[in-house]
């Protein structure tokens, strides 16, 4: 038996803030980051919707990007002062991802984070508070799936925490939010998106449920990353929907070393998530290719590349992402990034282990051990093809 869970209501489209209106509740949490949300007005709308459905409301500001177990367990306890009966987490992916880490320790205070981060091992929530989420970026889909990503910065690990019991109730995919971003980030959060969707489509527990999701997402990511990148205003409200889908792809099933890898140069060399996943990507399809040559061939027709064969057509799929992290001003290798040897080499006995026991290896189509691990690093460290 295989389980499929997205949020109860999705609202999308342009205006679709305006559902706040209609929501039940006596209090609710708002839970943001940086302050663009703030500058925007968009923070003033959410407050004003609330008030207008009679929601008291309290806000927990300033959440850093890869949000740490500190700031969450500080979330949980002022949630737990002010009682909410609703969550409403709202920007990228770090606001959302530790609005949904606070919303398990305000439910069970004793809970602890060590077994917050055993895969699909949380208690019932909802027992408090429900949970609706507004993505600002498009790319993480934090807003639809089972997961959040905790930086536990003592450990130097980022931590994926797995669970049905943290999919958002409600999802508002507005994409006047995804207006706001620059250009590095349109880069980034979009090539996390197509990440997402390739990795879902390869995994080995896709389904026919996750497959249309994958290569649709797959499909508009192709037709409006770089005009978005570029500032079109349709494009960037399509990438908004097509992170979505690959989001909804990918809660249900489950992702693959590229996020593995990318979760921990995140908290070693803090390369953002979705560069990360960017530069390990071709890499990655070099390695897992003699498992799934088949549906990768199968993503570079979606994305209407040529070829006779699997296998010419899996080339040019890692010729096409090189392609775009070129037109993206994204590097194609760690050294490039500016990781420097030293580092490199100090770390990659640490960050090659703890990939490996990261909880998206598992359903990577292709196994590997510490040792390939290693190997694999090594080989976006420099540039060098994936032929092992």
């Amino acid at each position: 038996m295989t389980r499929f869970t997205l949020p109860r209501d999705i609202y999308h489209g342009k205006g679709s803030l305006e559902t706040l209106k209609n929501l039940k509740g006596e209090r609710a949490v708002i839970v943001v980051g940086g302050g663009s949300m703030k500058r925007f007005g968009f923070l003033d709308k959410v407050e004003q919707y609330l008030h207008e459905a009679g929601i008291e409301t309290k806000l927990i500001e300033g959440v850093e990007p890869d949000p740490s177990v500190e700031t969450v367990m500080k979330g949980a306890e002022i949630m737990r002062d002010f009682q909410p009966d609703l969550i409403v987490a709202m920007g990228g992916g770090s606001p959302i991802d530790a609005a949904k880490a606070m919303w398990i320790f305000y439910e069970y205070p004793d809970f602890t984070f060590k077994e917050a981060v055993i895969p699909f091992g949380l208690p019932e929530l909802r027992q408090k508070a429900k949970f609706v989420a507004i993505p600002s970026t498009s790319g993480t889909a934090t807003e639809v799936t089972a997961f959040s990503v905790i930086t536990d910065y003592n450990e130097k690990i980022k931590y994926p925490l797995a669970d049905f019991n943290i999919t958002p109730d409600i999802a508002i995919v507005d994409p006047d939010l995804a207006q706001t971003m620059p250009a590095k980030l349109v880069a980034y959060t979009g090539m996390d998106a197509l990440t997402h969707a390739i990795e879902a489509y390869v995994s080995t527990i896709h389904t026919n449920f996750t497959d249309p999701l994958a290569l649709k997402a797959i499909e508009m990511v192709n037709e409006n990353l770089i005009e978005s990148y570029k500032g079109d205003k349709e494009a960037r409200n399509l990438m908004h929907e097509a992170q979505c889908l690959a989001g909804m792809a990918f809660s249900n099933a489950l992702l693959g070393i590229v996020h593995s890898m990318a979760h921990k140069v995140g908290a070693v060399f803090h390369i953002p998530h979705g560069c990360a996943n960017a530069i390990f990507l071709p890499y990655v399809i070099q390695y897992n290719r003699s498992k799934c040559e088949d549906r990768y061939a199968q993503i570079a027709k979606v994305m209407g590349l040529k070829g006779e064969s699997d296998s010419v057509l899996t080339d040019e799929l890692i010729m096409k992402i090189n392609e775009l992290n070129t037109e993206l001003s994204i590097p194609h290798s760690l050294k490039e990034y500016g990781v420097s040897s030293e580092d490199f080499k100090a770390n990659l006995k640490f960050i090659a282990h703890n990939a490996v026991e990261d909880a998206c290896t598992g359903s990577n189509p292709r196994a590997i051990d510490d040792k390939n691990m290693e190997k694999l690093f090594e080989c976006t460290y420099d540039g060098d093809k994936v032929y092992f």
